[in-house]
């Protein structure tokens, strides 16, 4: 069995207030000593990772004569007489600085020793060598602060507990390499996102956050308010009717990668406020933006792989394989066969309502489509791990996209489950402005049934349709679970400063 990282309470705030009291007199006893704690410049010549970079595979014990500049933050300090050692960390890589009598002179090494603490952020100037025992070091002829810690760091030594983790995110960077990977990684996915649709001959546009009417989604919106228009606005929950409007205007192939909010539940897959990528192709439909979907993912775990290859390792080692083909299985026909009752798109809503009253399934304000995804997630979804395009939903949850050219009752939507949980989501672009207004009308009774996910009937998005707006397929896949299906982590370790309680 591996061992578990071990696990230390940290400092009580009585503790951290009696640290904090020392460093301060340190601060106010370095300004009456004419030091600066906190410069606004300093003869930095290369970052620490180039420096270590640059000297591998040296032997113990030699000087390189190469004069470097660096700073970092202190996550390790040893003073023992005349030389004191620090380890220094600057975010991507770590080096040993030695502080010695012989090369910054007595009283400069005093100052070390009286007014440097574990976590302050140094600057040192000197030779790299390696020391005796072989470790990789900046023999310093100079230090100065680069800026003094008030508070003590939590011991870098034990794993810090998930509230501090999370809440505390700075420390989690300080103290934890897979946490800056993970924004290596998250920064790594995004490039690849956008060179992939560069690729394609896609343009990358932005739309409004706040709106007038929230749409594009069925979800709850959080809702402010414009002094300076005096009107009520919504925080977007999806960027879908502004990037249709592009299509309209003759922007053929868009893409945008932003921030939605959405009012309503948290949890392992799910945060009130998420990056989102949506993307429209004219003259696309739901299978060609399914290729594409897969195009991008595949892609982007090749940026983010240890070998270039659409197999990703994630935290716990396991090894992930999202390449190939993905297959492509209906949505009707998977419930029928798991649920072992035919379920077609004219079962009833009385037929749909006693299965899922048979199998402790509780629906709010139940229609056959909300029951028939009900029912699928119950059946279905908890055996997906592999990728696979779940295709033709059922047309009452899908107020935005085209009727099946040839399956009456369903139309052409897919949703793309990895590990059992969806990531993305794709559609033929529902384009008839009439059909459309129908939509929008029933969506509105359903509001008035106590629907607050319901959409509202967006007349300026429906004058655009009028002008005439291209058949196009388009999708939509959040950028924080493209990191869970790439990472193998949750949500809340995917971004980067979550929203929590």
């Amino acid at each position: 069995m591996a061992n578990t990282p071990e696990q230390h309470e940290p400092l009580t705030e009585s503790e951290i207030s009696e640290q904090k009291q020392v460093r301060l007199d340190k601060r106010e006893r370095m300004i009456e000593a004419g030091l600066a704690p906190y410069p606004l410049e300093l003869p930095i010549t290369a970052k620490i990772a180039d420096v270590v970079e640059s000297h591998q595979g040296l032997e113990a014990d030699v000087k390189t004569g190469d004069i470097v500049g660096v700073a970092g933050r202190i996550v390790h300090l040893r003073n023992t007489g005349k030389l004191c050692f620090a380890a220094l960390q600057d975010g991507d890589g770590r080096i040993q600085a030695m502080i010695s009598l012989a090369e910054v002179g007595e009283e400069s090494l005093a100052q070390w020793k009286e007014f440097v603490d574990l976590g302050d952020q140094i600057f040192v100037q000197g030779e790299v060598i390696t020391s005796r025992r072989g470790e990789l070091s900046i023999m310093a002829t100079e230090w100065k602060m680069a800026s003094k810690a008030l508070r003590p760091l939590p011991n870098l030594h034990t794993e810090l507990n998930e509230e501090t983790r999370v809440r505390q995110r700075y420390l989690d960077l300080i103290n934890r390499p897979a946490a800056r990977q993970m924004v290596q990684t998250r920064a790594l996915a995004n490039a690849s996102l956008r060179q992939t649709f560069a690729e394609n001959g896609f343009l990358e546009v932005e739309t409004p956050m706040l709106q007038t009417l929230h749409g594009g989604a069925a979800a709850r919106p959080f809702s402010t308010h414009s002094n300076a228009f005096d009107t009520d606005l919504f925080l977007r929950i999806a960027p879908e009717l502004y990037l249709k409007r592009a299509l309209v205007g003759g922007l053929d192939r868009v893409f945008e990668i932003n921030r939605n909010f959405r009012n309503e539940g948290a949890d392992s897959t799910h945060s009130p406020e998420f990056a989102m990528l949506e993307a429209y192709q004219a003259y696309g439909d739901y299978n060609s933006i399914a290729d594409l979907t897969q195009q991008l993912v595949q892609n982007a775990a090749r940026a983010v792989s240890e070998d270039g290859s659409a197999v990703v390792t994630w935290a716990d080692g396991t090894q992930f394989d999202l390449g190939g083909d993905w297959p492509r299985i209906s949505m009707y026909e998977s419930l029928s066969e798991k649920s072992g009752v035919e379920v077609t798109p004219s079962t009833s809503v009385e037929e749909l309502q006693a299965l899922a009253d048979r199998e402790g399934v509780e629906v709010k304000l139940p229609n056959h489509g909300k029951l028939v995804e009900e029912l699928w997630e119950h059946f279905v979804k908890g055996e997906l791990e592999k990728p696979v395009f779940v295709v033709d939903f059922p047309m009452e949850t899908s107020p935005l996209t085209a009727a099946h050219r040839s399956k009456p009752g369903v139309v052409e939507k897919w949703d793309l489950y990895v590990r059992g949980f969806e990531l993305a989501t794709g559609y033929s672009e529902l384009i008839d402005p009439i059909d459309q207004r129908e939509r929008f009308v029933e969506q509105a009774r359903e509001s008035d049934r106590g629907d607050v996910e319901a959409m509202h009937l967006d007349e300026d998005f429906l004058t655009a349709l009028e002008y005439g707006m291209p058949p196009a397929g388009g999708m939509g896949m959040g950028i924080d679970r493209l990191l869970m299906a790439l990472t193998g982590l949750g949500i809340r370790e995917t971004v980067l400063f979550p929203l929590v309680k």
